[in-house]
């Protein structure tokens, strides 16, 4: 996450991973300073959670800035982004808020607003409950269903909060996607033939997405960061507008890497943007985890650089 209103030099990537397909480059920067490094038009796609503001305990980052003064820095990053997106480009922000602030999503969406279109509208689903007479036949549940994780409030005003929001949004509205990339199958199989989409058993999964995180044990080593998305979330992402279709992928507040390891599942160009060097360190390993499990290192070891500092 960057530190607005700072400029270094060219930044160079720390960690550049490479596969027989791909390149992943990860830079320990200000994503201001990456964005105007890349040339316009570079970036197919950039799925990214950006610091809300809400006052999360990061360790690089002050997450209780002015909130004019935060928006006005999200309207500079959006920006830039839009400069780097290719025409039919995506960026995916996923954006959540706290009870006592629910604007927030929407503000910060209303800031990206003055320089990029809002195509779709997708809501995260971290946790749900389903009733088994909701469920219908097929279901075969047995009882009452709820899945999920989510974090407990303890209050008579507000209500758990279950869902994030993810803005997609594009530079004229116009973008194709590939929506039956993560498309399901239908529950009844006469639907097939009824709908013009429906031919081969898949159709559009909508807007609204069902993505557990996984279970943890120990919060420190297991998530130790305070505010990350399942990898799942970014590839869903990436699928939804081509995988085949995505040059490069970008994610400026990589966080613990959720979106570099999506990449990497789907073996495509990406640049990870980070100035917390933990953070950074643990999401190149995340990285390699996935590569070696997959068996798509070209060589055992990522190859490294250092920063030239001014």
């Amino acid at each position: 996450m960057p530190r607005p209103g700072t400029r270094t030099s060219e930044p160079s990537p720390q960690t550049v991973v490479r596969t027989a397909r791909s390149t992943l480059s990860f830079y320990q920067a200000d994503c201001l300073d990456v964005f105007r490094s890349l040339p316009e038009g570079s970036i197919s796609i950039i799925v990214t959670s950006p610091p809300y503001n809400l006052g999360i305990d990061y360790r690089s980052y002050d997450d209780s800035r002015p909130r004019e003064q935060y928006l006005e820095w999200t309207g500079q990053w959006t920006a830039a982004a839009a400069r780097c997106l290719e025409p039919e480009g995506s960026l995916f922000l996923n954006l959540g808020a706290k009870p006592t602030d629910p604007w927030t999503a929407m503000d910060i969406a209303q800031a990206a607003r003055k320089h990029l279109q809002l195509q779709n509208t997708i809501h995260w689903i971290k946790s749900i409950a389903i009733e088994k007479d909701a469920a219908g036949a097929a279901a075969a549940l047995e009882k009452d269903l709820a899945v999920g994780h989510y974090k407990p409030i303890n209050s008579v005003r507000f209500l758990n909060d279950c869902h994030e929001f993810v803005f997609h949004f594009t530079p004229a509205g116009r973008t194709p996607l590939d929506r039956r990339s993560i498309g399901v199958q239908y529950q009844d199989a006469s639907n097939i033939a009824r709908w013009r989409t429906g031919g081969v058993n898949r159709r559009c999964r909508g807007n609204a997405w069902f993505i557990p995180y996984d279970t943890i044990k120990f919060r420190d080593r297991d998530r130790p960061h305070p505010a990350t998305f399942p990898p799942r979330l970014a590839e869903y992402c990436m699928r939804l507008h081509g995988a085949d279709r995505i040059r490069c992928a970008m994610d400026p507040f990589l966080g613990l890497g959720s979106s570099a390891v999506a990449a990497a599942r789907l073996d495509v160009d990406f640049v990870g943007v980070e100035i917390d060097e933990h953070y950074l360190a643990t999401g190149v390993q995340r990285v390699n985890d996935e590569l070696n499990e997959r068996g798509l290192f070209e060589s055992a070891k990522a190859r490294r650089r250092k920063v030239r500092r001014s």
